[in-house]
């Protein structure tokens, strides 16, 4: 068979491009070649672009590759995979090995009794299948109207129909999506939405501000609370101390059912397998993940349900109408394997609870700048906040697009990162040294401050 070549420079890969429709993108702005970046080679914790410049990965693709790029380890689990079965479905009475180990080693890591796993091929996807999920199991048990879902302004749950509606409502502006079946909650972000509030009345407020809507709506009504243990896309946002554990109490006591959405934070990116119980003390009845579960080497996620949950909807007359072609595709299921493998023998999440908090350090160092109103996050996960004033955190516009500017100087200087308006998210692959996060750090002080000498 002849071989397939792609062509990678620059001009090659822009010409082609025209026919891609690119997500989250302006597409009009794209029209013009200048602004798109080609990423045509990656490895370890660097990637090159079509021009062949080396640049260190500030976000891990998207939130993804934990353990670096081209590890030989994973791609020859995937080929020999595809080698022995390329693609069986696990519908019906099917299931295949991999796909059957992964599912048990998830069990294994996931807290308490979350010991069953659905498969799908996006967050979006496993956020989807989540509430599904609980729509199914309340008409089981008789109570067809408890559908409405709780999530919060401020989150961000996919882009589907339905996860684009748990999304806080900037991110459909000018969409449709299925809102009626959905409450935003406060957003918990202390430093912007706690003024003259100490952090401990600012939680009582959070909490008063879900009763009250379980007693407007009528708990009777609401099926669930999906909640990221820090929000990602939204501005990386870490929710005051012992927030998650006092929602999921109010939630258990109005029969809400608790879902942790740990697309971004699970397999290692906080220093463990699962954030929600160790890190911020709650067992939830629902983790949706996907991301790191394969570091981005195959497209695969996992709504990992409780025991109670899967005897409700596996009794009698149990069919389960839900599922994707692709679900626990075989290769997929080799490649996490194979991810959480690599994790465990090198001791991976042990050295993100050290090397993280170094990141987190020295990121937050940039506290000093004028142009920076509060750098927020956790370990591998960090976000930066551009403000006009530093006194009276008065925001910039969003035409002032703060944060493309400083990511622009800054992947001309060698560091990719990902601007979100007047903000600066890094996600890096997991397996930085100290002197690449000094490297980091530099870069962003450096390039902070030559945005902020041109404006």
């Amino acid at each position: 068979m002849k071989t397939i070549n792609v062509a990678t420079d620059t001009a090659s890969v822009l010409a082609a491009d025209s026919h891609l429709v690119q997500s989250f993108a302006d597409l009009n702005a794209l029209k013009q070649a200048d602004s798109r970046t080609v990423i045509s080679e990656a490895k370890g914790v660097y990637v090159k672009n079509g021009d062949g410049e080396s640049l260190l990965d500030g976000i891990g693709g998207l939130w993804c590759v934990n353990i670096g790029h081209g590890r030989e380890e994973m791609i020859e689990a995937i080929s020999s995979q595809l080698k022995t079965l390329d693609y069986y479905s696990t519908f019906y009475n099917f299931t295949h090995p991999t796909a059957a180990a992964l599912a048990q080693k998830i069990a294994q890591l996931a807290p308490g009794s979350l010991n069953h796993v659905h498969f799908g091929n996006s967050g979006s996807v496993a956020n989807d299948t989540a509430i599904r999920l609980l729509h199914h199991y309340n008409n089981r048990l008789g109570r067809p109207n408890k559908k409405k879902i709780l999530s919060r302004i401020g989150a961000y749950h996919g882009s589907t129909h339905l996860a684009m509606a748990m999304t806080t409502p900037a991110y459909s502006e000018g969409w449709d999506c299925a809102s009626d079946l959905v409450q935003h909650l406060r957003s918990p972000h202390y430093w912007r939405e706690g003024e003259g509030m100490s952090e401990t009345e600012f939680l009582d407020a959070l909490i008063m501000d879900l009763k009250t809507n379980i007693h407007n709506t009528g708990a009777e009504n609401i099926a669930a609370f999906i909640a990221e243990p820090i929000m990602g896309a939204g501005g990386v946002i870490v929710p005051p101390e012992g927030y998650h554990a006092r929602m999921a109490e109010v939630c258990a006591e109005n029969e809400i059912k608790y879902i942790s959405d740990e697309v971004v934070t699970s397999f290692g990116r906080l220093g463990h397998f699962f954030a929600s119980k160790d890190v911020f003390g709650v067992t939830p009845d629902i983790i949706t993940t996907a991301k790191g579960l394969t570091s981005g080497y195959q497209p695969l996620s996992a709504t990992i349900i409780s025991d109670e949950i899967h005897e409700v909807i596996s009794g009698p007359d149990g069919l389960f109408s839900h599922g994707m072609t692709y679900s626990g595709h075989p290769a997929a299921s080799a490649a996490a394997l194979t991810n959480i493998a690599i994790m465990e023998q090198e001791k991976l999440l042990e050295q993100v609870q050290d090397t993280g908090k170094i990141f987190e350090r020295s990121l937050k160092e940039l506290n000093d700048l004028e142009l920076v109103g509060e750098v927020r996050g956790s370990h591998f996960m960090i976000g930066i906040e551009f403000v006009k004033n530093k006194a009276t955190k008065e925001p910039f516009t969003p035409e002032d697009m703060v944060g493309s500017k400083v990511a622009e100087v800054a992947q001309r200087r060698g560091l990719v990162a990902r601007p979100l308006g007047n903000i600066l998210i890094l996600s890096p692959p997991l397996t930085l040294t100290e002197e690449q996060i000094a490297d980091i750090a530099d870069i962003l002080r450096q390039s902070i401050i030559e945005v902020s000498a041109s404006l």
